[in-house]
């Protein structure tokens, strides 16, 4: 039988609020917000310390990828059917005749096509990968995100790290 290791973090400040607006079809949802909790699971080779990683270096990189989109709006930059327009102070997004003016200073824009909770959390592996990867952690083969956006409802991401 194989061996397989992981750890898991999913700790009350591992969180982020945030608004947007995701796409379905031709459809724009109206503007609303979540909550949002997200998991991080990590599958590896035990060192020789015996850990896979210490929980709090994960726990510090999903902290810090959250900040990255606590309390903005979230603009899918790569969305196919909305408008959108960046200027020196604000970001212009249009749809089916409706505009709306976002301040840049409140909205983060991300290379991704709408603001599904699986979108989120493909995001936020790869923010997080860099850092485990930078931190030189070559015994963690797998991660897993999962973004919840309310209790009973996520969206996964799960991929190899190399």
């Amino acid at each position: 039988m194989s061996e397989s290791f992981a750890v898991n973090v999913n700790a009350v400040k591992l969180r982020f609020a945030s608004a947007h607006m995701a796409t379905l079809g031709k459809e724009l949802e109206p503007l609303h917000g979540h909550n949002y909790i997200v998991s991080c699971t990590v599958e590896g080779d035990i060192t020789d310390d015996e850990w896979v990683i210490d929980f709090s270096v994960i726990k510090d990189s999903v902290r810090d990828a959250c900040k990255i989109l606590d309390h903005k709006f979230i603009l899918q930059k790569d969305s196919s059917i909305l408008e959108i327009k960046e200027t020196s102070h604000e970001w212009q997004i249009e749809h089916d005749g409706h505009k709306y003016l976002f301040p840049k200073n409140d909205v983060v824009a991300l290379n991704i096509k709408n603001t599904t909770a699986e979108n989120l959390a493909k995001w936020l592996f790869y923010s997080i990968k860099k850092d485990i990867l930078t931190n030189n952690y070559s015994n963690i083969h797998n991660m897993t995100i999962e973004v919840e956006e309310m209790p009973g409802q996520s969206g996964i991401y799960k991929s190899k790290l190399k």
